[in-house]
């Protein structure tokens, strides 16, 4: 798509700063300040990295504030953030939409029930008493499982399973290759040999979850493991049986939490993050990338290292190791002199 930045700055609700010989300028792509082009809008989301828009070749810039002396079109808003994912939108590859009805070469189990405009693709295999909710995408080589349901609005990219007994709510999307309602993590060491604990349970997604590629997300023993509506999780992570997680949490990539933790709403995890067993963790804590959580955490902290502490002690005890070799270099010199000293005195002696 092409559009002049007039009619850019229209679809972003923009105030328009330009010259005349520039709002018909054609804009066809979004790209960052450094190698953005004649023809793609960048933004600036902080007033630091104004200084690259005049080495910048872009068309136009997304500004939340207007940028005096800056020869450039200039389309003022009031979330910089707000208006890039619209741009982004705008500007999106036009991809092929999916067709709704069922491919031929999906298998269908007995007493399914498939809602208007739902699109299923090529080698799905839905089991029996399914039910999926309407204009749902379910992409190629995807399996569901018996009794699952699938709300409405989701879409299901290419190799997802979902194991029997799943409920998925509306507006969900689960990226390639991910994993819902496999067997928990569980065993019991009985006559000498590891036994696996059955997992009876199920798991269920709520509204608009967005879940990212080759994720698990695994069955509970008994009742349920739940991820709370709106909460974002990325790319390759693991969330064991009965873990419940709350509404609006963001749970970056490689991230594992272990059995049975609870997490509040708007929990945020760093990449790497890792969870004990049966940990709580309060609503709204920020966890930093790599931390390891051992125990419970309170509502609102800030926690980073490992094991995880709170932001601020963290900050001085790293700047303590930081300063280690200085302090192991001084003790050297230290026990030199002592030494040089004890010999002189030795002498006199």
């Amino acid at each position: 798509m092409r559009l002049t930045v007039a009619q850019l700055a229209q679809r972003l609700g923009a105030e328009l700063a330009a010259k005349p010989d520039e709002i018909d300028r054609q804009i066809s792509d979004v790209g960052p300040v450094e190698v953005a082009g004649e023809k793609d809008v960048t933004f600036i989301a902080d007033a630091r990295h104004i200084d690259k828009l005049e080495k910048s070749r872009a068309g136009a810039v997304i500004v939340a504030e207007r940028i005096e002396g800056l020869a450039k079109p200039q389309l003022v808003v009031k979330n910089v953030s707000a208006a890039l994912i619209e741009a982004l939108n705008v500007f999106a590859p036009q991809l092929k939409r999916p067709v709704a009805g069922i491919d031929p070469t999906a298998k269908m189990g007995q007493d399914v029930k498939i809602a208007e405009g739902v699109s299923i693709g090529p080698g799905v295999v839905i089991d029996d008493g399914v039910r999926i909710g309407l204009n749902s995408v379910i992409g190629s080589g995807c399996k569901i499982g018996e009794n699952s349901r699938v709300g409405e609005n989701c879409r299901l990219d290419s190799n997802v399973v979902v194991y029997h007994n799943c409920k998925i709510g509306s507006n969900v999307v689960i990226q390639a290759n991910s994993t819902v309602g496999s067997t928990g993590f569980g065993y019991c060491f009985i006559d000498g040999a590891h036994r696996l604990i059955p997992h009876n349970g199920g798991v269920v997604i709520e509204d608009f979850v967005e879940i990212g590629a080759n994720c698990s997300i695994d069955r509970a023993k008994f009742g349920e493991t739940r991820i709370g509506a709106g909460t974002k999780i990325d790319n390759l992570v693991q969330i064991a049986h009965n873990v419940v997680i709350g509404k609006g949490c963001l749970i970056a990539a490689l991230v594992g939490i272990s059995g049975s933790c609870k997490l509040g709403d708007g929990v945020v995890l760093g990449g790497q993050v890792g969870l004990a067993d049966n940990v709580k963790i309060g609503d709204g804590t920020m966890i930093g990338a790599q931390a390891g959580v051992m125990s419970d955490v309170g509502a609102g902290q800030q926690l980073i290292w490992t094991p995880a502490i709170e932001r601020k002690e963290a900050l001085r005890v790293i700047g303590s190791v930081m300063r280690l070799p200085k302090l192991a270099k001084q003790l050297k010199q230290l026990n030199n002199r002592v030494k040089r000293l004890e010999a002189a005195k030795d002498d006199k002696e």
